[in-house]
This record gives C-alpha cells, sequence and structure tokens, in this order.
C-alpha cells in the first residue's frame, strides 16, 4: 500500500465515523433550477431533510435568505441543540457564474474557501432542493437539503426530490428527517 492510498483510507475512515456521506469517484455533474430567481428564493425555509454531516447535530434547523447587496445573498442558518440552546451562523452566498443563478457559491468564515450552495429544485413557495458537493478526487462528500416554507412537505414531493436525487447516485435512505414539529421547536420562533 502506498502512502497517498494510506492517507485516503485513514481519512476515509475518520470521516466515515463522523457521520460524513462519503462517495467514490468524483461529484456528479447535474443541471440546476431554470432560470432561477434570487428574489423569489429569499425568506425563511425550514429543513425537511438532510444528509448526515458534522457541522449540523440539532433539530428545528432554518435557513433565512436575505438580500445583502446587488448580487449578494445573507445566509442565516440556525438550530435547536439537544441542550436547548439555538444555534446560528452567518454567511453569504453568491452566484459564480451571473448566467447559472441557481449555482450559489456560500461563506460562513472569512479565510475558508466557499462551498457550493445549487438549487436544483424549487417553485419557491414549497419547496427547495439544495445539493453541493465536496471532490477529494476519488472520493467525494456529498451534501443535500429538503427545505420547504412550511413544517412538512407530501409524500408525494418527498418522492419526486428523492427521484431527482437517486439520479444522480445520491445515497436517499441515508437521509435524516428533521424535527419540524410546534412541540419540539416553539423556541425557535422566539
Amino acid at each position: 500500500m502506498n502512502t497517498l492510498q494510506v492517507i485516503s483510507l485513514t481519512l476515509l475512515s475518520v470521516l466515515a465515523a463522523s457521520a460524513q456521506v462519503i462517495m467514490p469517484g468524483r461529484c456528479p455533474q447535474t443541471g440546476v433550477q431554470e432560470d432561477f430567481d434570487t428574489a423569489r428564493y429569499l425568506g425563511k425555509w425550514l429543513e425537511i431533510q438532510r444528509l448526515p454531516h458534522t457541522f449540523q447535530r440539532g433539530e428545528c434547523c432554518t435557513a433565512t435568505y436575505s438580500l445583502q447587496s446587488p448580487g449578494v445573498v445573507g445566509v442565516l442558518n440556525s438550530e435547536l441543540l439537544s441542550d436547548d440552546t439555538i444555534s446560528s451562523i452567518n454567511g453569504s452566498a453568491t452566484a459564480k457564474d451571473p448566467s447559472e443563478p441557481a449555482k450559489l457559491q456560500v461563506s460562513f468564515f472569512e479565510n475558508a474557501p466557499p462551498a457550493p450552495y445549487w438549487v436544483l429544485s424549487t417553485d419557491y413557495d414549497n419547496y427547495s432542493l439544495v445539493y453541493s458537493c465536496t471532490d477529494l478526487g476519488v472520493l467525494h462528500f456529498d451534501f443535500a437539503w429538503i427545505l420547504s416554507r412550511e413544517p412538512t412537505l407530501s409524500e408525494e414531493t418527498l418522492e419526486e426530490l428523492h427521484g431527482i436525487l437517486s439520479s444522480m447516485g445520491v445515497s436517499v435512505h441515508k437521509l435524516l428527517i428533521t424535527d419540524q414539529s410546534e412541540a419540539t421547536c416553539s423556541s425557535m420562533s422566539l
């Protein structure tokens, strides 16, 4: 086993233990929402399902988007942690290429590289399907979020969005359901 294989295997073991979704090969190429309208996308979205990852562990997760300046979307992500505290992080998102406005780059930390935030599908009023991928050459990390303007989505809509993810090779069986119940999330609206 060469050094690169040992490093890759070690990295894979550490990341697998942290519940990331790691897949072989490079990130899939996929289409995004046609004629994406940033202004219609702004506002509050509630997370319905997500792939597991290390930077988000709570329930009642929300993402609120606002126009910061022309071409820059403000991002406020919040979640309710198991100790009943609310954790929030601010960031910003911009379209790398104005001809593809649904392919955003989001940043939360000043010196960290931005991450892809691709809106694969949305009707702006009910649901949004967001995908991100980190390419490591021989492996990639999948990130996906199913969002809604309301605390639930119909099974029909979920099946449609799962179909889009499945067609890209995303492991939909690994999606976690986010608790958006009023009983759990009432402190998030304060």
